[in-house]
């Protein structure tokens, strides 16, 4: 038999095994473009996305990972992970998260509305980053968004998301932030994901809330869980200007800030063994200035602590969980999937393969 033709049918019957694909970022590095995509670094990020090999699928037909490393540096550019890049994950090189930062400076009244000033935008399901800084530079000016996440099963693990307004949409499928830091003034993490954070900061650098999350109907498995973490505040920044948008809710808080407001009617969000500060307003919530909100809203704590705790001055229409009643919302639980035939996601698995 040919030697060509033996090796090709010993190929055809050895198992298919996922193969994995690395590549880095490096500013050092040339550009991709036709005729030289078979590379395996690139100057940047967005540059990696496009020309990057792509995995191997597994034999049950589950998309391999794809590994970009960066080295750090701060990149001045806007990362959009497309549909088809499923299982992306983006890791930084340096010691610490604020060694890889990506940047961009973009608000609403620039860009023509919220939805077009992320300086990273997700749209594909597993995707994964550690040890990265995401920023939006625009400041208190209005909204301007540093991740917008419209992926299934995200996990963010010793990430900082740095803003001022709408910081983090956190807007469909599951996603699980853990050790990580998030900062914002007014609403900065809002949408409709089903988003747990765990073990993370959520620092307030100006009055307002903290989410406006934005479940529009009783039935949909979505909402904010924030679990065994920190809020923190620092309210010494300059008020902010009346005509900004987003104003009326700084207004609102009086200088301190609050737990939560509903975006969209059935808006859910629960604090489990969280720490809340001295600048927390006490009665916790806020309808939005719409009194129907308070019926279809879900806001709760359980086991909240710190100076900002203050269960008997909270908004009559918030509730107070006992520790069992709070389990289900757990990562693992929570984040499982849908009821008829969930997959079983496990997001802190999932996390603890990460560096």
């Amino acid at each position: 038999m040919p030697r060509l033709l033996l090796c090709a049918l010993l190929a055809l019957t050895i198992p298919a095994r996922a193969a994995d694909v690395r590549v880095r970022v490096d500013p050092s590095a040339r550009p991709a473009a036709p005729g030289n995509e078979n590379l395996t670094t690139f100057p940047t990020i967005q540059n990696a996305l496009d020309h990057h090999p792509f995995a191997t699928p597994n034999p049950d037909g589950t998309p391999g990972r794809v590994f970009i490393e960066i080295v750090p540096g701060t990149y001045h550019e806007r990362v959009i992970v497309t549909q088809n890049h499923n299982n992306i994950t983006l890791i930084g090189l340096g010691k610490t998260p604020d060694e890889v930062i990506i940047t961009n400076s973009l608000n609403a009244k620039q860009a023509g509305g919220t939805f077009f000033t992320e300086t990273v935008g997700i749209n594909a399901p597993g995707f994964e980053a550690d040890n990265i800084t995401f920023e939006n530079a625009a400041g208190n000016t209005g909204q301007a968004v540093a991740v917008a996440d419209r992926g299934d099963r995200s996990i963010f693990k010793h990430c900082r998301f740095l803003g001022h307004q709408d910081t983090l949409f956190a807007d469909y499928g599951r996603q699980y932030y853990v050790d990580s830091y998030i900062e914002g003034g007014v609403d900065y993490i809002f949408g409709n994901a089903a988003a747990v954070f765990e073990r993370d900061e959520l620092h307030s650098n100006g009055p307002g809330f903290v989410t406006a999350q934005s479940r529009t109907a009783p039935d949909q498995p979505t909402g904010y869980v924030i679990l065994s973490s920190k809020v923190t505040a620092d309210l010494s920044a300059p008020p902010i200007d009346p005509n900004t948008p987003g104003a009326a809710s700084t207004t609102s808080a009086r200088r301190m800030i609050g737990l939560g407001r509903p975006w969209r009617a059935y808006s859910r969000v629960i604090y489990i063994n969280t720490a809340l500060p001295a600048e927390m307003n006490p009665v916790g919530w806020n309808n939005w200035g719409q009194p129907a909100n308070e019926s279809t809203a879900y806001y709760a704590e359980s086991n909240s602590t710190g100076p900002g705790a203050s269960p008997s001055t909270r908004v009559p229409w918030s509730h107070q969980l006992t520790p069992t009643e709070a389990k289900q919302y757990l990562p693992q639980t929570f984040l499982a999937g849908p009821a008829k035939g969930p997959d079983h996601w496990d997001p802190i698995a999932e996390a603890a393969k990460l560096p």
